[in-house]
């Protein structure tokens, strides 16, 4: 009935919790789990402070970008921020611009249209900034792949400065800089910053030598959004950036963000991680897969309170439309799994596919079948895809292994993206089947379950919650904790949503009962018995005005009666 593998990880041995005897047992255990094990290590975890904040200056290329700057001020030239569509890139470009504008930059937004130009460089958007009289360019989140765009672009007198965090090709753009933590030559003692992590080091780079670096608090809000919307992983500097930024929207949140926040019901001043996952990032992505990101990114930017509200109401319905399209997708592709089989690598095609979600199809399927997936959109000439990975197969070092097929391509291990001739895309599927079938032979495809401790529900109470906050923030690399509670009495269970997806249930035990929600295991009403096993999260429950603790079930299994 489970669907996972699942992975109780070992309890905390008493060596390690002498270390720190005075945590409570609970983090101990958690930190352990997260391979926190040194009396310093721990610290610093816990506390995320400025310790955690690496030297800019420690950057590859730090320094001839910094000067082309310089340069670019005291000419007064005009600069373009160029970003890419998604939060990551939407929150970067809105810092450099606020960031420079505040330094007397005359300085101009230019985010890509994810249809019509698609990611990375564009070499006729680079062509129509130099027309308007941009003479530097300045990239954020993207650019590291843009080899031939910015060798066309510097013969053509336009200089690009590329801030990224992706991995780099083996052939490094001629840019004046580019700045990229996963550069072979980098120093930088973190890799894992996003890219608006990577601009806001930039920025900081260049207010510390005006000695201005106590102004960059103003932007540590766009840092929070960009590096939890983009899932980087929640462990070192990220923990840092992250803890600052959500501090930020409670003590003085954007225009933008508090008219989102009316409209969902959400506090902004207890935003969470979790917040930005499932509420802001989606709306703030949702223009750019559906138009254009632009809307995004001037609702960030906005000082009227109508144009704050008229924007926010609009991403509300275009999330929506979103959600609706997704949903039709999503039939559709699953039909076509179906059909196809059930194989190492899922490829789904169609002519119909909207380019904006495809990167939500392959991730959904990705997560139902815990498979490689990738997403396409067959154009008659040229075709886009979209791939969300497994830990188990990198899948931007499967795609690179076939560069010269692509016109775009780039990515992480687990996400990635492309375009190339259409009649390149028959041989690209067999090749890549291929070489997933051969790398994941052998491997129970099922995704592992870490489940941090073993507890009974009458351990659980308000100060366990309390305890847990003590990790924040969660994310990536350290995700909510995770607990097991076995023999638990189903009191009541019902499917929910429109439907029916997820379940709603009474959960009993030891005379103590509790609320949970299991979702997207609707399909398991069948299969319930009166006693199961558990497997969740424990989190606070926020609606009409009420607060409650709940149950959030990962995974559940059937208990045979004797």
């Amino acid at each position: 009935m489970n669907h996972y593998r699942w992975n109780l990880l070992p309890p905390v041995p008493a060596e390690y919790t002498a270390i720190a005897p005075d945590l409570p047992p609970l983090i101990s255990q958690l930190l352990y789990n997260r391979g926190i094990t040194e009396p310093s290590q721990i610290d610093l975890f816990l506390n995320s402070d400025k310790r955690l904040s690496a030297d800019p200056y420690l950057l590859p290329d730090i320094h001839p970008a910094i000067s082309r700057i310089y340069q670019a001020l005291l000419s007064a030239e005009n600069i373009a921020i160029y970003g890419d569509f998604d939060v990551d890139g939407i929150t970067g470009t809105t810092l450099l611009i606020q960031g420079l504008g505040a330094l007397g930059a005359n300085v101009t937004p230019y985010i890509p249209h994810r249809l019509k130009e698609g990611h990375g460089l564009n070499d006729s958007a680079l062509d129509k900034l130099q027309q308007q009289g941009i003479s530097l360019v300045i990239t954020v989140d993207c650019g590291v792949t843009g080899v031939s765009q910015v060798k066309r672009a510097k013969k053509k007198g336009l200089d690009i400065i590329i801030t990224d965090h992706h991995t780099p090709l083996d052939e490094l753009p001629p840019a004046i800089a580019i700045i990229d933590p996963k550069r072979d030559d980098s120093s930088y003692p973190f890799s894992e910053l996003s890219g608006v992590g990577v601009a806001f080091k930039l920025l900081q780079a260049l207010y510390r030598s005006m000695c201005k670096e106590e102004q960059l608090d103003n932007f540590l809000d766009l840092v929070a959004l960009g590096t939890v919307a983009d899932m980087m992983p929640m462990l070192g500097e990220n923990r840092y950036l992250v803890k600052r930024g959500l501090e930020s929207f409670k003590e003085s949140p954007r225009l933008g963000i508090k008219e989102m926040a009316e409209i969902t019901r959400l506090d902004t001043g207890s935003i969470r991680t979790e917040d930005i996952s499932w509420i802001l990032a989606p709306r703030l992505n949702a223009a750019g897969r559906l138009e254009n990101a632009m809307v995004s990114y001037r609702l960030l930017t906005t000082n009227n309170p109508q144009e704050a509200q008229e924007l926010a109401f609009f991403l509300e319905e275009k999330n929506t439309e979103r959600q609706k399209l997704t949903s039709i997708a999503l039939t559709k592709a699953r039909e076509q799994v179906l059909s196809k089989g059930i194989t190492p690598l899922l490829i789904v095609s169609d002519f119909n596919y909207q380019g904006g979600i495809l990167g939500l199809i392959a991730g959904k399927l990705s997560s139902e079948y815990y498979r490689p997936v990738i997403a396409i959109r067959i154009g008659d000439r040229f075709s886009s895809g979209s791939c969300r990975s497994i830990p188990e197969f990198d899948i931007i070092r499967a795609i690179s292994k076939f560069s010269n097929l692509f016109t775009h391509f780039g990515g992480h291990s687990q996400a990635a993206g492309f375009t190339l001739p259409t009649e390149n895309l028959a041989f690209l599927e067999q090749q890549l089947s291929q070489l997933a079938a051969s790398e994941l032979s052998g491997i129970d495809l099922r995704p592992r379950l870490d489940i941090d401790t073993e507890v009974t529900l009458d351990e659980l109470n308000d100060d366990t919650f309390e305890t847990i906050q003590l990790m924040a923030p969660f994310g990536r690399g350290n995700p909510l904790p995770t607990f097991l509670s076995r023999f638990v009495n189903v009191a009541d269970c019902c499917v929910m949503g429109n439907n029916g997806d997820h379940l709603r249930l009474k959960l009993k035990h030891c005379n103590k009962t509790w609320d949970a929600v299991a979702f997207g295991l609707g399909n398991r009403m069948p299969d319930m018995k009166s006693s199961i096993d558990i497997i969740y999260n424990l989190e606070l429950n926020k609606w009409g005005g009420d607060e409650n603790l709940r149950l959030n079930i990962l995974d559940l299994a059937a208990v045979n009666q004797a």
